[in-house]
């Protein structure tokens, strides 16, 4: 699993038929701290994640693992809305309440 920040939404209105149903949305690796940084990655989404939620995603073979991607052709899920990462009893991410 990896942690990204949900930075956009992706539309296509012309797909593979397995696609249909599913929401993308665009990710940016992201810090521990929540801050977007790095590579950029578009997800099937299984959570109901919004812009700017910290997730965690999941991409290879176990990105076809969730009940919504299941058998379909993604590389990458969202799979979690993360409320807070500690490290070492530090705080350094909570999500805030308006997110």
């Amino acid at each position: 699993m990896q942690i990204a920040r949900v930075i956009g939404t992706v539309v296509a209105t012309c797909k593979d038929a397995e696609l249909e149903g599913l929401k993308m949305l665009l990710l940016q690796a992201a810090s521990p701290s929540g801050d977007a940084e790095g590579s950029y990655v578009v997800a099937a989404d299984s959570v109901g994640a919004g812009l700017g939620d910290v997730v965690l995603y999941a991409s290879g073979s176990s990105a076809r693992q969730t009940t919504q991607t299941k058998d379909r052709p993604v590389d990458a899920v969202v799979m979690a809305i993360i409320d807070m990462i500690d490290e070492g009893g530090a705080s350094r991410y909570r999500k805030l309440e308006d997110n």
